[in-house]
């Protein structure tokens, strides 16, 4: 019989990452969707995931899952050859450009700091599940993981070293998103991003980022509003999603604040001031789509201020 204190479930939720200008840097977490992960402890002295319910072709072997991953990163700079057995229900649909990969990284690490008493702070959190991220998609990148792991808004200050921000979210501020049943591999939407980009669209994509940090700080919806505008990588990759434009003009017309590619799509995002606003987006984003022939999820949500918990 398991112990109360050798075994520990968390929810983890999904996240928005980049918002509009803040490729790489920028996140928020979701209140739901989310996965859900239950670490056991055991005496095997080795990394067992028997389940993966909702996603049933993502591999078990904990080598080639985000989980085992991130969690063995962690064992390692703990210097822990600790047994554990994980199971997991993905609420969260891989390829949905909601942070699939990262619920699961971040929730893994938050709960196995927990269960064996570890110590790590945030940061060094976010350090261990970047190294699921790093399996999904090449690149350890951490606009994701952060806010699962922080909640909130956060901003990635720095890589090397790593330095998270928490910031400020404006209590009216509600997210849509919409999840058109497509996928666009992560690792594939990078693969079309240019590696170098004009001076003048660099001055004003800092602006913006600027901007919407500035925003959130001073709670000015209209702030936050101009500010979400992508000018480097949404021109690109928004072609890789049918029905965006039209999506965008009519959240912008239902009265979003701003509407951008989630990630790196196909979900797309729209912030907006308060939920009756963020409900009339939802039936915007929606026609688009009903219109398409194409199946979608869509999703309200305030933004969720405390990452993962426990369950």
């Amino acid at each position: 019989m398991t112990k109360e204190s050798d075994c520990i479930s968390v929810f983890a939720p999904a996240t928005v990452a980049n918002v509009a200008c803040g490729f790489d840097v920028l996140g928020f977490a979701l209140e739901h969707p989310g996965d859900e992960i239950t670490v056991k402890k055991t005496n095997t002295k080795k990394i067992i995931i028997t389940k993966i319910e909702g996603a049933e072709d993502l591999p078990l072997d904990a080598d080639k899952n985000v989980v085992g991953v991130a969690i063995k990163a962690l064992l390692q700079e703990l210097g822990s050859d600790q047994g554990l057995e994980i199971s997991i229900k993905k609420g969260v649909k891989p390829g949905s450009g909601i942070g699939s990969s990262a619920a699961s990284s971040a929730g893994a690490v938050v709960a196995v700091n927990k269960l064996l008493k570890a110590g790590f702070d945030n940061t060094a959190l976010v350090r261990f599940a970047m190294e699921g991220e790093r399996l999904a998609s090449g690149t350890a990148h951490a606009d994701n993981v952060a806010p699962g792991i922080f909640g909130g808004f956060t901003l990635v200050r720095s890589y090397s070293p790593l330095d998270v921000v928490k910031l400020n979210t404006p209590k009216d501020l509600y997210c849509t998103v919409i999840h058109p049943q497509i996928e666009v591999k992560t690792s594939d939407a990078r693969s079309v991003l240019r590696i170098s980009l004009p001076l003048k669209k660099a001055v004003v994509q800092w602006g913006n980022v600027g901007g919407l940090v500035a925003g959130l700080f001073l709670e000015d919806y209209d702030l936050i509003g101009r500010s979400l505008e992508d000018v480097i990588v949404e021109p690109i990759r928004s072609v890789l999603i049918p029905g965006f434009d039209k999506v965008k003009f009519n959240s912008i017309q239902a009265g979003a604040l701003g509407c951008s590619i989630s990630g790196s799509g196909p979900s797309i995002f729209a912030l907006s001031k308060g939920k009756a606003t963020a409900e009339k987006v939802k039936k915007a984003m929606s026609e688009v789509y009903e219109n398409f022939g194409i199946e979608y999820i869509v999703y309200v949500s305030k933004v969720n201020p405390n990452g993962v918990k426990e369950i």
